[in-house]
């Protein structure tokens, strides 16, 4: 098995972190991966806010639900991403009317982005969870992002403090079919 397919075994959501801190150059390395993700029409859609401050984060983390397992990883992380979109550049034919039934795919492109993003971070030894439930429009206000962007996720970043565990997952004979559903 090559490096690539044995990231995607490995890679687990990491939700405790130690306090090594993750430098510039290996923050630069994982946007470079980002930038070099593929999108729709190679629109590149996504932006990205990498929130250190402290005072930042803890405002952040006002926009998650306590509930919400990955609560404490907003604040004790090192490095905080918000996973942002510019809305109407993904999905369209060169103007504002959208090419699919889908619309705009912003989110697909940030899926896109964002699984890059972690593989990149496992491989350098460091460990991500992925944060959707939140509420965006506070975090857009928070992180100041102009008219036409959107917060679609954060990602809580450092150095793994925790062995994560593999969930149980569907068996390929339960969701492939052949030639038709």
């Amino acid at each position: 098995m090559n490096e690539v397919m044995t990231a995607m075994y490995e890679r687990r959501t990491i939700r405790k972190y130690t306090d090594q801190e993750v430098s510039e150059e290996t923050l630069r390395e994982l946007f470079k991966i980002i930038e070099s993700t593929q999108s729709w029409a190679n629109s590149q859609c996504w932006e990205v806010v990498e929130v250190r401050d402290p005072e930042l984060r803890k405002a952040l983390q006002s926009t998650v639900p306590t509930k919400n397992p990955a609560y404490t990883a907003i604040v004790n992380a090192p490095v905080l991403l918000a996973m942002c979109a510019r809305r109407g550049q993904s999905g369209t034919l060169g103007t504002s009317e959208m090419a699919t039934k889908h619309g705009d795919w912003y989110m697909y492109d940030l899926g896109l982005a964002t699984q890059n993003l972690c593989l990149a971070a496992h491989s350098l030894g460091l460990g991500t969870v992925v944060v959707g439930w939140f509420d965006p429009d506070k975090a857009e206000g928070i992180v100041n992002a102009p008219e036409g962007v959107e917060v679609v996720s954060l990602i809580p970043l450092g150095y793994r403090n925790q062995k994560g565990v593999a969930p149980k997952h569907k068996l390929v004979e339960s969701f492939v079919h052949v030639d038709t559903f």
